[in-house]
């Protein structure tokens, strides 16, 4: 079979802050993403065009759903909120079995996926930044039992996982001040990203305007100003709660004390996949997630969506492995908002 190899450049995305009073406009959009500039990379990276017969073979789909699982605990004893280590890791391998590929959330937000072709993304997030999830033994070794103790096993297990999560933190990042520094320049370095779960996981559905801003700001400008490489551009609502709708832009723009955040994505609690960012009902301010357990998970937890796919109830979003193309049966089109992926060519078999 004949096949096009492209050059493309990635893209970095820098978010720009931006400077207005303590409320925002109505007229602020929450359909796309934050303002961002794009900026060439100097290296190219080569990418493959599919045929359609091989589309078709692979049965790509880009325009369909993605699911960010949502973890809390890595725990002794099964819960809700809590995985037990050999659970979590069994979540991994199922996921790698079942042909998933981590991403980072930024990318899945931004529309930015180079999943291998044939394969489906998933989005890895944690809430709370509890001890559990990143804690080091006295030998100064990362727990092998803590949530990055086995995602780092995994990533060495299994490299083409591409393994990746969100910690969603508040004020104390991992139960220790004295090893923040530490925990969070190996996360940023091992491909891992910070986001917010407000300073003092405050329920955003009770609070003022002005807190709703001054939470936030200052846990973003808290761990930057602990490790200034982050960017913490994400936020998970505590509780779940969302504010009003007169108040709800505050939760992805906003400004308190001349520190500014732009988030490009906030996640509720929720309950089933997600759309693909391509898809024109995707809204980056309002992003659902599954609950990644067995426990109290009301039907709708990751193995029961994991059925819905093999049984062919629901659709799961197959990649063509191509970052600059967007790729879908011809019946899909109306669905793309190619209006907001203008740097993207659509490719319809």
């Amino acid at each position: 079979m004949k096949k096009l190899f492209i050059y493309i450049l990635l893209f970095a995305f820098i978010i720009t802050g931006c400077s207005f009073n303590k409320t925002i406009s109505d007229s602020d959009s929450t359909t796309s993403p934050a303002a961002s500039s794009v900026e060439a990379v100097d290296e190219k990276v080569e990418f493959e065009i599919l045929e359609s017969d091989e589309l078709k073979a692979l049965k790509v789909d880009e325009s369909q759903e993605v699911m960010v699982l949502m973890y809390h605990n890595i725990g002794e004893e099964e819960a809700t909120w809590t995985r037990t280590p050999e659970n979590f890791r069994r979540d991994l391998e199922t996921l790698y079995n079942s042909g998933f590929r981590a991403i980072s959330l930024e990318d899945y937000a931004l529309g930015n996926i180079a999943t291998e072709k044939g394969h489906t993304p998933v989005v890895i997030t944690f809430d709370d930044g509890n001890e559990n999830n990143f804690r080091y033994l006295e030998n100064g070794e990362i727990d092998p039992t803590c949530a990055i103790g086995i995602l780092e096993s995994f990533k060495a297990d299994f490299p083409d996982f591409n393994t990746t999560a969100t910690f969603f933190l508040n004020q104390l990042a991992f139960g220790s001040k004295s090893q923040e520094i530490d925990k969070l320049k190996f996360l940023a370095q091992n491909g891992y990203s910070i986001g917010n779960h407000t300073l003092t996981h405050l329920d955003l559905k009770k609070a003022s305007p002005e807190d709703i801003q001054k939470e936030i700001a200052l846990l973003k400008s808290t761990h930057e100003s602990t490790y200034p490489e982050l960017n913490i551009q994400t936020l998970a609502l505590p509780y779940g709660a969302k504010p009003s709708e007169e108040n709800y832009s505050l939760t992805y723009k906003g400004l308190f004390d001349n520190i500014s955040y732009d988030n490009i994505a906030v996640l509720l609690v929720g309950w089933d996949p997600y759309f693909s960012p391509y898809h024109k009902d995707f809204d980056f301010s309002k992003i659902r997630r599954v609950r990644a357990s067995e426990t109290n998970v009301d039907g709708v937890g990751l193995y029961d969506w994991l059925k819905t796919y093999e049984q062919g109830t629901k659709f799961r979003y197959i990649s063509d492995g191509n970052p600059a193309t967007i790729s879908i049966p011809e019946s899909k089109q109306e669905l793309i908002q190619s209006s907001k992926f203008q740097d993207k060519k659509i490719i319809t078999y």
